[in-house]
């Protein structure tokens, strides 16, 4: 029996499109000699559908007789892309059916089942009928390769567009509009009788899962080798109630995704891992083997044969409830009411707050951020603030505790514990992605709280930070650099989180004093903002710093970028940009070593991101250096601190290196 289906991460696994090939076979004729074409190799012919749809009604093309434009869209119940757009169709079906166009969805894969259909039809609100394509017939005839596919016929059904609805969604990006609507400005000028003006646009979306001939000599089965591959590599999230789009964990389910799975892996968008191999050695690694990789290959190329399936390996034991070593002592709504996502179009970055009423400082033993909706909640950052305060660049400095797609609770080492100082208040970042289904959701935050006589290190978490930047129009790779404060004694680096917004192209972070490299990410992506655990702690030199050095792609072949005509700034929301170079430290409680204590580190980053912002509300002309004619007299005795040479001229890198 199936699993019931969830929403899915549009980012999870959106995938390119396969070449263009001819429409022949019994459904679609060549046009007559002497009748018009839109393009080359349109204006075939449609002669015919024969389909029922999940209600058990069939639907022929006699059926459309009416109307002058029919548009078959190919849909996937549990393809993120079909489940966005199919609103954008339905939307497209209310406005245009005045003027004479008809929608029909179009359901090929094997896997998607008449009950899958019409729990879809019914969740996405859709009213133009939805057909389940057996056998993948008429996808066969019109050569339909993915889930969205659109095909746009006139009244003699005649094609005369195919490929996306727009351009929205692609390969691991999410516009916050589209830059062209190729659907519907076809459906405009067919309406207006004119010719198309592009007849072909790629589709990007998830291969159509097609029953394929088995080989009866294939050495690769899902039962002898593939089931434990994704057991150890995909079923984590791939698996009811986890953030992926569809489980693998039943062979029914992964045949029809076999063509796509060896897809993502080949492309290397899964499993989702960014660290270059030759810098670290990191204890949360996703990687897969070549070998594992071609088994997958091959598996896909044989037609996924099933193999024996009475003894499969077990899947990974799933986390219910809380992944904390314990229930937690203290629950935190993220929100304070439930929070709904609408069904598409951009959400700003939300903020929240709640008091934890806190009368003493509080050591952390755990901590988790526990979406209430997975399939909508991009990531969360729980900072601590005092009382009132604004989550300014201090704030960058460090989080409390973050959750991103993927995420896992690990366990800190012995006698660790991260602080929450007493009078503090929580500010929550969220980041909603939309569905193309409204959603609710109500996060939580978990706290297991440790004994203050048992913590011997504290886990602080600072950063090379660099608010001030300017990305120009079109730069392709505009680099952005970010020194962090000094180390204190005995600290020892435990992770990195790099964190850029969608112009992000590249990030790496080095000793100064060794030149270490010790993460390079060669190809950020904005939608797995992994942290980058050490399989061993990395003891630090006291007084060393972080360096931290990123790119941003502004141009037009960043298909993620918003608009390649602006002069990007720092700026909380996704079409601004951040350049933060989080580091998670274990550092000796006070007392234990010499040197700055982690308290005084604290101070520290507060104090240099007080200086810095104070140094580019004063330097007007923006030319990162300062005269003290320039600068306040109450801040002359400051400025002869921070003037390390003695010039009488006040750089930006004076002020940030103190």
């Amino acid at each position: 029996m199936k699993m019931q289906r969830r929403q899915p991460n549009v980012n999870l696994i959106v995938s390119a499109a396969s070449c263009f090939g001819l429409l022949v076979g019994s459904w679609i004729a060549p046009a007559a000699a002497d009748e018009p074409v839109a393009a080359s190799a349109f204006g075939t012919q449609l002669t015919r559908i024969d389909l029922d749809d999940y209600r058990g009604r069939r639907w022929q093309l006699e059926d459309f007789q009416s109307d002058s434009i029919l548009v078959v869209a190919f849909l996937g119940t549990e393809c993120p892309l079909a489940k966005l757009y199919a609103v954008r169709l339905q939307s497209m079906h209310d406005e245009l059916s005045g003027a004479g166009v008809r929608i029909i969805g179009v359901m090929s894969n094997r896997h998607d089942s008449l009950l899958d259909i019409g729990s879809f039809a019914q969740r996405q609100n859709l009213t133009f009928p939805i057909v389940k394509d057996a056998g993948g017939r008429l996808a066969d005839q019109l050569a339909a390769t993915r889930t969205p596919e659109v095909f746009v016929f006139d009244a003699k059904r005649r094609l005369h567009y195919r490929g996306r609805v727009d351009d929205q969604y692609g390969i691991g990006y999410v516009r916050d509009e589209p830059r062209r609507h190729d659907l519907r400005a076809a459906l405009d000028e067919l309406i207006a009788g004119e010719p198309v003006s592009v007849p072909r646009a790629e589709a990007v979306g998830c291969i159509i899962g097609r029953k394929k001939t088995v080989h009866s000599d294939a050495s690769v089965t899902y039962g002898g080798q593939v089931a434990a591959i994704l057991n150890r590599h995909c079923v984590e999230c791939h698996r009811e109630g986890e953030i992926a789009p569809f489980a693998l964990t039943d062979y029914e389910e992964v045949v029809g995704w076999a063509d796509m799975i060896a897809e993502v892996v080949r492309d290397q968008r899964m499993p989702p891992w960014h660290a270059d191999p030759a810098h670290g050695h990191f204890a949360n690694a996703r990687l897969m083997s070549d070998e594992e990789k071609q088994l997958l290959y091959d598996w896909a190329e044989a037609g996924a044969p099933a193999g024996d399936l009475s003894d499969l390996p077990v899947p990974p034991a799933k986390v219910a409830g809380w992944q904390l070593p314990r229930e937690p002592d203290l629950v935190f709504n993220v929100s304070p009411e439930p929070f709904e996502v609408p069904a598409e179009g951009a959400v700003r970055y939300q903020y929240f707050r709640a008091d934890p009423k806190l009368d003493r400082d509080v050591w952390i033993e755990a901590a988790e951020l526990k979406p209430g909706n997975r399939s909508v909640v991009h990531h969360i950052l729980a900072f601590a603030v005092p009382k009132g305060q604004r989550r300014g660049l201090d704030g960058a400095r460090g989080f409390l505790v973050g959750y991103v797609p993927g995420a896992r609770v690990e366990p800190w080492p012995a006698g660790h514990a991260k602080r929450i100082p007493a009078g503090s208040e929580l500010i929550f970042q969220v980041h909603y992605t939309p569905i193309g289904t409204v959603a609710i959701d109500q996060s939580e935050l978990g706290i297991c709280i440790k004994e203050d006589a048992t913590v011997t290190h504290e886990i602080v978490t600072t950063s090379a930070v660099q608010p001030r930047f300017a990305i120009p129009p079109g730069k392709a790779d505009h680099p952005v650099a970010a020194s962090s404060p000094k180390f204190p004694a005995g600290a020892k680096l435990l992770s990195m989180s790099p964190h850029m917004h969608v112009r992000g192209k590249s990030f790496e972070y080095t000793i100064e004093s060794s030149g270490e490299r010790v993460l390079s990410i060669p190809q950020y992506d904005f939608n797995w903002q992994t942290t980058y655990v050490l399989e061993q702690p990395l003891p630090l030199k006291e007084g060393d710093r972080m360096l931290c050095r990123a790119t941003f792609d502004n141009s037009a072949a960043n298909l993620n970028n918003p608009d390649p005509t602006d002069t990007v700034t720092w700026g909380d929301q996704t079409w601004d940009e951040m350049m933060i170079g989080y580091y998670h430290l274990s550092v000796p409680r006070d007392g234990e070593a010499s040197g700055p204590t982690a308290a005084e580190l604290r101070r520290a980053a507060v104090q240099r991101a007080v200086r810095l912002a104070t140094f580019d509300r004063i330097d007007r002309d923006k030319d990162g250096k300062l005269t003290k004619a320039q600068t306040p007299r109450n801040l002359h005795k400051v400025f002869e601190e921070l003037d390390a040479d003695g010039d009488g001229v006040l750089t930006r890198q004076e002020a940030e290196t103190k």
